[in-house]
């Protein structure tokens, strides 16, 4: 497996490289690059490799400067010293992030997880990019305006319990059991409620995290969640949403 590796703090990717092949002996490090346009220039060149390490902040910019200039056609791995708020924002559209200092296990997390993509193919690599960045600067929703009767009240996120939809309508579902009819879909919701706090469990609920007393294992892989206000099939976590809930769940 050859490696390029994004990183203008030396130690920081020696370190990683040392991790890498700890984890496969026979991986080869093919180049080290420090900035944005050594980036650039490296695969104008014609630099090809079958992972791409990237770090957000380089010496010159944001590395998602990058994609504005090329479209390198190569599964990447990013890796930060930011936080969680992004780190999941991220992991919600099924791009590996790590958060320095990088460990063994979350490395090899990550490597794997590359291994199985690259079985199935990359193919919308820059438009999950293109939508993470996106989320990156995005300023999540912290509070909805509701009606109820004539009156418009103020609901903060922290007081909502889940989203749902029925019959293409959404609710709002307050801690307290009140529902408001919103003008957002589920999928709308996904981009601007905080990625930390909400996870979108299956087609029909968005569910607050402080709202999961309890995850089961359930038929066909699945997950059922204990959350007083979610009845029924509800309150299931889909299979393919499993194992994002998990990284969510203990994030």
């Amino acid at each position: 497996m050859n490696v390029v590796i994004v990183e203008d703090e030396k130690l920081s990717a020696e370190h990683l490289h040392l991790l890498l092949l700890k984890i496969d002996p026979a991986v080869q490090v093919i180049q080290y690059l420090d900035s944005v346009a050594a980036t650039v220039k490296a695969f104008e060149s014609g630099l090809q490799a079958d992972l791409l390490f990237l770090d957000i902040h380089l010496a010159d910019g944001n590395s998602f400067e990058i994609f504005s200039h090329i479209q390198p056609e190569i599964p990447i791995i990013f890796t930060t010293a930011y936080d969680n708020y992004a780190i999941q924002a991220f992991k919600q559209n099924s791009i590996d992030y790590l958060l320095k200092p990088i460990s063994l296990k979350e490395l090899t997390f990550a490597v794997e997880k590359f291994k199985k993509q690259r079985q199935s193919g990359n193919k919308h690599l820059l438009e999950t990019i293109t939508l993470a960045y996106q989320q990156f600067n995005n300023q999540y929703k912290t509070r909805f305006l509701v009606k109820s009767r004539q009156n418009i009240t103020t609901i903060q996120a922290d007081e909502i319990h889940h989203f749902e939809t029925q019959d293409s309508i959404s609710f709002l579902v307050t801690n307290a059991g009140c529902r408001y009819i919103i003008d957002y879909t589920l999928d709308q919701l996904e981009k601007i409620l905080l990625p930390k706090d909400f996870f979108r469990i299956n087609r029909k609920v968005i569910l607050h995290i402080q709202a999961v007393e309890k995850a089961s294992t359930y038929f066909n892989g699945r997950l059922s969640i204990s959350a007083k206000l979610l009845e029924g099939d509800a309150n299931i976590v889909s299979r393919e949403r499993v194992a994002d809930f998990k990284i969510w769940l203990d994030s």
